[in-house]
């Protein structure tokens, strides 16, 4: 996954840029799968070169192992010797090469921050850099806001209490703050709050004083105030809210902060068709979580003392939900629809879970904002496979408030009629509101299809994206595998969209 970034076509934007920014699978060769890597790992072989010595490495140093056959690289200050991974890495050996022999904890962090490295690359661990790290990362953003933008921006917290209740105020001096950018977490008397305020995370980390029933969080739009009601346990009064742990009050980038995990509970399992399922995970009880339209979680499993991460967007129960359906979502659950891989490094292990088994699942991750469908008279969703996941949320919410919506339409790709996530809720859809069309197209469809037929193409494309009246705004968004994808923006190109006018999700 070690990519950078290009101004270029696609949109600057998307939840991970495609072509430089997205990563892209390389076939490996046979006995070079994660799995294999794990075993090769726990071998007992000498994965360094070094017998197990730690040593310190000077920036010279590291910069004489730059060739595939003798490749390190610095991630955060540690070394590691990547030369047996690189048959084994998905993104390549090219992608490697590109950290070869010098700091790649910006590249790294372009794509996959998330990853526990530290867990896939422990066997390869040289040792330390000789020299603070910082001095090796030129153009590393700063690790917190710069001082103007602080006195401006920056968040602060306050409290009062009554007999009954504590009450945290944060002031956030943002409109239309709303429920979805805040989550609470409260687990042996620590309090979690983080707070996402454009394209920074403002963090609340406290140990509180007295232990507490329940909590509720209250959003202002209009005031930018967050109001965090804490249900007394013991109703007495409070001489301090409590001790400030690590990070508490702090703001900073989000890509600056590490991503937070909480146990969930599976409550459910339900077949869509033959490979794919529909999971609904129970939040812990005390945790304010809502994922935002658009933003995907990681799902975290540790397999063979290696921690296994996935991204995942959420959807709801069902793409027309009746007002049961609704109530159950609100509950705390997320549900995620999940293609099972059988040969997969991740997905057969998820697949074993039972009902009651838990699993780490992470804060919301994304940067789509609903204000890019304002004003917005057309828009198109192009999909591949489980690439529909993030447009679930999107279509049901711009059906539901975008005023200025004259037309939505769903380009759904996929090989078999069998394949076709929640056909029949689609075209039921399509029947009930006159703005939403859907087109279904195969690539390996049966004798008896009567549909489209094909692969994304210029031509295709062309034909599928017909606006409802000339020279109006127009919003695309894209999601499908690495493949799909390029070749979609390419064509989307050549049609002569902006990128201004395209979003590209990514799986």
């Amino acid at each position: 996954m070690l990519n950078v970034p290009s101004s270029s076509f696609p949109v600057p934007n998307s939840q991970q840029r495609v072509s430089a920014g997205g990563r892209n699978k390389t076939p490996l060769k046979p006995g070079r799968s994660l799995m294999d890597w794990i075993k090769l790992q726990s071998s007992g072989k000498d994965l360094t070169g070094l017998r197990g010595r730690l040593i310190e490495v000077t920036e010279e140093e590291l910069a004489k192992h730059n060739k595939k056959t003798d490749c390190w690289i610095c991630i955060r200050g540690l070394v590691y010797n990547v030369t047996p991974y690189m048959e084994y890495h998905p993104g390549g050996e090219e992608e490697l090469m590109k950290a070869a022999g010098i700091d790649g904890t910006l590249l790294f962090d372009q794509v996959h921050r998330w990853v526990n490295y530290e867990s896939m690359l422990k066997e390869c661990l040289i040792g330390r850099m000789a020299v603070k790290h910082t001095s090796l990362l030129k153009g590393t953003p700063p690790s917190s806001v710069s001082s103007e933008t602080c006195k401006a921006f920056k968040p602060r917290y306050d409290w009062f209490q009554t007999d009954s209740t504590v009450t945290i105020v944060i002031y956030t001096k943002q409109k239309n703050i709303c429920s979805e950018m805040v989550t609470i977490d409260y687990q042996n008397n620590i309090l979690r709050g983080e707070i996402t305020v454009e394209d920074y995370s403002y963090l609340l980390h406290i140990e509180l004083s007295h232990k507490i029933d329940d909590f509720e969080v209250c959003t202002s739009s209009s005031t930018g105030k967050i109001q965090v009601i804490l249900q007394k346990e013991d109703h007495k009064p409070w001489k301090n809210l409590g001790q400030s742990l690590e990070e508490n009050n702090s703001f900073i980038k989000k890509s600056e902060r590490g991503v937070y995990y909480r146990m969930c509970r599976l409550a459910s399992k339900t077949d869509l068709n033959h490979n794919t399922r529909l999971y609904c995970f129970e939040l812990p009880r005390y945790c304010h979580l809502l994922v935002p339209v658009g933003h995907h979680v990681y799902l975290k499993l540790i397999i063979q003392d290696m921690e296994l991460v996935k991204p995942y967007t959420p959807v709801t129960q069902g793409l027309v939900m009746d007002s049961m359906q609704s109530a159950h979502c609100n509950k705390n659950y997320i549900y995620l629809m999940i293609k099972i891989y059988t040969d997969g490094s991740f997905t057969p292990h998820l697949n074993k879970l039972e009902i009651g088994d838990q699993i780490s699942i992470s804060s919301p991750q994304g940067c789509f904002r609903m204000a890019q469908t304002e004003g917005m008279e057309d828009i198109f969703l192009v999909a591949a496979g489980t690439g529909f996941t993030p447009m679930v949320k999107l279509l049901q919410n711009v059906l539901s408030s975008c005023s200025s919506l004259r037309k939505v339409k769903l380009i759904f790709f996929n090989k078999m009629e069998a394949d076709i996530l929640w056909k029949e809720q689609l075209e039921n859809l399509s029947s009930s509101d006159v703005r939403f069309e859907t087109q279904f197209i195969l690539s390996e469809p049966s004798q008896s299809w009567v549909g489209h037929r094909g692969q994304i193409s210029s031509s295709l494309l062309s034909e599928a994206l017909t606006h409802s009246r000339k020279d109006l705004s127009v919003l695309i968004c894209v999601c499908g595998p690495n493949g799909f994808v390029e070749q979609g923006l390419r064509c989307l190109e050549n049609l002569g969209f902006s990128k201004e006018e395209i979003f590209v999700f990514r799986e």
